[in-house]
């Protein structure tokens, strides 16, 4: 199957040209009428890494301690395939492979870690936008603009990953079967799903035991339903795929506010004790979110541009949830233990922290696009900073706030920069039964990303 995703892909290769306007004109096109309208597109993205990383406490790589590791990795390798077959029919495919560095899948093959992200046919119900119905595997969903990010065009280092809410837990990598309809209808864009939820003893690690603290089931899995609705009072979004851009640049005018929601009844349980037995309790999972987004030309003759996000998340996973994640973890043990560490899931090594929870969050991001005649001709400086302020149930009224800063260096828009990024993190020691802070760690990374 990965030989004869490479033998279309090169097919494609010598019959196309490639875009040089809007960003869902990128790629390499293949026209399948003479205007156009009908087309096969191709794109390919990678995200390199070169990271230092101060690691948490109790860390070990391939079994020795290790206080800094130094990395290379992939963040991201990506082909996709999509195009507009007819008047009414799209479809979309997306393979590629996340997280490859030297530790990853470092107990089984490497070379089986791609995988496809995406699979879907769509079918235009309206002459323009108004309604597309669709299905398959798809990121389209509830929630938030950063639930279903367009990485090849994000502002900051990464995107807030804890708005992927159950990323590899009932999904694939934020993907999931869906039966969805979205549209833009005036100034309205919404996107609606029904979701078939992968189970979560599918997703390649041992489930986590059902105990005080709720879990994801492993029986009993019921329905998944999303919306997601954002008001556009300026410029409309693209709307080819269900992706949702970083950053303009400057070459739209954009201000919109959206909310949406995710929920899905029964879908995580604990164990809760009375004076004579042990009971098993379900917990909905009820994911609410409010959010702005800004993206604004401000001197078109300089081509400076502001980017700006604002949300704020209400998570319930059920009781005291909390969910342990790092990116591309440059570690791969511990020598802490159940009584000296928070974490009942994932892993409290290397650049790890809790990143999902039963509880509340804060998101907020903001870049400044400066003047192309700084650099002549070689390219734009966008600075950025963003933050993430959590208050989750568990972690006994402390706040887990992560502060992320950084540049890029816009060699040719988002099609070739190099970034440099740097993030302040928190990490916890458990005292007994409190929760405790501990030492602040910090990153630093660069990246080169290549996407055409």
């Amino acid at each position: 199957m990965k030989n004869r995703i490479v033998i279309l892909f090169m097919a494609l290769l010598p019959m196309g040209v490639f875009g040089q306007n809007s960003p869902e004109k990128e790629g390499i096109i293949y026209k399948i009428n003479e205007d156009g309208s009908h087309y096969l597109q191709a794109t390919v993205l990678n995200q390199t890494w070169v990271r230092l990383n101060q690691n948490n406490n109790g860390t070990l790589v391939d079994g020795i301690a290790q206080n800094n590791t130094f990395d290379i990795g992939l963040r991201r390798t990506r082909m996709q395939v999509f195009g507009q077959i007819n008047d009414r029919a799209f479809v979309y495919f997306q393979f590629g492979q996340n997280n490859f560095n030297a530790v990853y899948n470092s107990t089984s093959n490497r070379k089986s870690a791609a995988f496809f992200h995406d699979a879907l046919c769509e079918f235009k119900v309206s002459n323009k936008n108004q309604l597309k119905i669709g299905g398959g595997l798809t990121i389209a969903n509830g929630l938030s603009r950063f639930s279903q990010p367009s990485i090849g065009t994000i502002m900051t280092m990464d995107v807030p990953v804890f708005a992927q809410t159950t990323v590899d837990q009932t999904d694939q990598f934020s993907r999931k079967l869906s039966l969805y309809a979205r549209g833009q209808v005036s100034h309205l864009d919404y996107r609606i799903a029904l979701t078939d939820p992968f189970p979560v003893t599918s997703n390649g690690a041992p489930a986590p035991a059902i105990g005080p603290n709720a879990v994801f089931a492993t029986k009993g899995r019921n329905k998944q339903f999303q919306g997601y609705f954002i008001w556009q009072f300026f410029d409309h979004e693209g709307h080819t795929t269900p992706y949702m851009t970083g950053t303009y640049l400057g070459t739209k005018k954009i201000f919109n506010l959206g909310t949406g929601l995710i929920y899905q009844k029964n879908a995580l349980w604990h164990q809760s004790i009375n004076q004579t037995d042990t009971l098993i309790k379900h917990d909905n999972l009820l994911l609410l979110a409010i959010e702005s987004y800004l993206d604004l030309p401000v001197n078109k003759a300089k081509a400076t541009a502001i980017s700006a996000y604002a949300g704020l998340f209400m998570t319930n996973y059920g009781k005291n949830y909390l969910r342990y994640n790092g990116l591309m973890n440059p570690a791969n043990g511990t020598i802490l233990n159940a009584n000296n560490s928070i974490a009942e899931q994932g892993p409290t090594y290397g650049n790890a922290l809790p990143m999902f929870g039963t509880g509340k969050v804060f998101y907020g991001q903001f870049g400044y696009l400066l003047p192309k005649n700084w650099l002549k001709n070689n390219g734009q400086l966008m600075p950025y900073a963003s933050t993430t302020i959590a208050k989750y149930d568990r972690m006994q009224g402390l706040n887990t706030c992560t502060m992320n800063a950084g540049v890029n260096w816009l060699l040719n828009g988002h099609k070739t920069k190099i970034s440099f990024d740097w993030q302040n993190r928190p990490t916890y020691k458990l005292a007994g039964n409190q929760v405790l802070n501990d030492q602040r760690k910090n990153c630093f990374i660069i990246q080169y990303q290549i996407y055409f």
